[in-house]
Formats: C-alpha cells, structure tokens, sequence
C-alpha cells in the first residue's frame, strides 16, 4: 500500500512545482504591468499640473495684458493733456506778442484794459507753463509704468514659453532616455 501512495504523493509534488513555475511568469507580468500603471499614474500627474500652470500662467497673461491696455491708455491721455497744454501754451504766448506789439491806445480807458489783458495773459501763461511741466512729469511716470508693465508680460511669456517647451517631455527627462 505503500508504493501507490508514494506515486500519489510524488504525483502531487510534481503537479505543484509545475505550478509554481506556471505562476512566476504571471507575477513578473504582473509585476511590469503595474510599473508601468504607475509610471503612466505619475506621467499623467506631472501633465494635469503642467495644464494647470499653464493655465494659471495664461490668466496672469491676460491680466497682463489688460494692465498693458490701461497703462498705454494712461500715456496716451498724458500725451495728449501735454500737447494741449502745450498748443494753449502757444497761443497764450503768440497772444502776448501781438498785445505787445499792438499800437498804443491813446484812450487811458483802453490803455488800461490793454494793461490789464496783457497780465492776464503773461499769468495764465505762467500757470500754463507749470501745467506743462506737471504734465511732461506724468507722461514719463505713464512711460515708466508703461515699460514695468511690458517687462511683466515679457517675464510671463517667457514662463510660458518654457512650460510650452518641455509640453512634448512631460516627464521632466531628456526626451533620448524615453521609450
């Protein structure tokens, strides 16, 4: 009785290592399989923060570029208060020539109102020419503030420039060392 049980037995010891064998390429293939779920996982992770920087970075742009609207709107409203200053500036002053120059009035009355009008005239050309000062300072203010805001917009092109160049090597590694 003991010969058929020893077959039994080394019957089933055979069958178990013949199993074993089987199984151990399934768990190597499971094994790759899910190294290679969490390298698809951490690719996936590192491409949806990507999409939000650059998402995050594209709002800052076009924040940017409305402060670049506003501030360009602010140097043209300056340029253009200066200007008129400058050509009421003009006029006052030619207006002082031609009082200047003008033939005396032999009526006292009309004299004085001659007088008179020419003060007006040199003092509002005085308060003319402080305003065209003021305003020369705001018009380079405005160019400053213009060109803070052009180098802003650059730095975030820039950024954006970056994050658009490493978009096709999601991984952060050299795009040789990929499969």
């Amino acid at each position: 009785m003991r010969g058929p049980f020893f077959g039994v037995v080394a019957l089933l010891g055979l069958s178990l290592s013949a199993v074993g064998e089987a199984s151990s390429p399934d768990t190597q293939t499971l094994q790759a399989l899910l190294s290679e779920v969490r390298a698809l996982r951490q690719e996936l992770r590192v491409a949806l923060n990507r999409a939000q920087n650059t998402q995050i970075l594209l709002a800052r742009l076009q924040i940017q570029e409305g402060a670049i609207t506003r501030a360009a709107e602010r140097l043209n409203q300056a340029r253009q208060k200066l200007s008129d200053t400058q050509l009421h500036q003009k006029e006052l002053a030619e207006e002082q020539k031609r009082l200047e120059e003008s033939t005396p009035a032999t009526d006292p009355q009309e004299q004085s109102d001659l007088l008179d009008r020419l003060n007006h005239v040199k003092s509002e050309l005085e308060v003319t020419a402080r305003a065209a000062h003021e305003q020369e300072s705001a018009e380079i203010q405005a160019e400053q503030r213009l060109r803070e805001e052009q180098d802003k917009l650059n730095a975030l092109e820039n950024q954006l420039d970056q994050l658009l160049a490493n978009t096709d090597n999601p991984s952060g590694k050299p795009a040789a060392s990929r499969r």
